[in-house]
């Protein structure tokens, strides 16, 4: 099934928008979340097909968040997409432990953030 839902859950208005701006052209409807806590209750009461998170966030970090969505029964089958500044090798191995499915890095790559979607839908 092809995605066209996208929760995107990022604190940085600039962020959300350059995201908005890549999802939209690309022809996806894109819902917006500021922070972890947030992102985790719309991942419930909206049901996106995908969600694009970043990891540093005040409060409940991207981390913690995408913990939280892909180990409850409702919310377990949205994949997630991690979308952060943190490069390391071990901030990749510890995004896909928590259950993401990619991993990008800003700032994104507009043409790299739409083949992982389509990869995944």
């Amino acid at each position: 099934m092809p995605i066209k839902r996208v929760l995107v859950v990022d604190d940085s208005p600039t962020e959300r928008h350059h995201l908005n701006e890549i999802l939209t052209k690309a022809g996806f409807k894109v819902a917006f979340a500021f922070n972890g806590e947030e992102g985790v209750a719309k991942a419930k009461s909206e049901k996106p097909e995908l969600i694009v998170m970043d990891v540093v966030m005040p409060g409940l970090n991207g981390f913690q968040a995408c913990r939280s969505i892909t180990q409850d029964a409702e919310t377990k089958n949205i994949p997630v997409i991690l979308c952060t500044t943190k490069n390391q090798e071990t901030d990749k191995i510890w995004a896909m432990r928590q259950g993401a499915k990619a991993y990008v890095t800003k700032p994104v790559d507009g043409a790299d953030l739409l083949k992982k979607i389509t990869a995944l839908g």
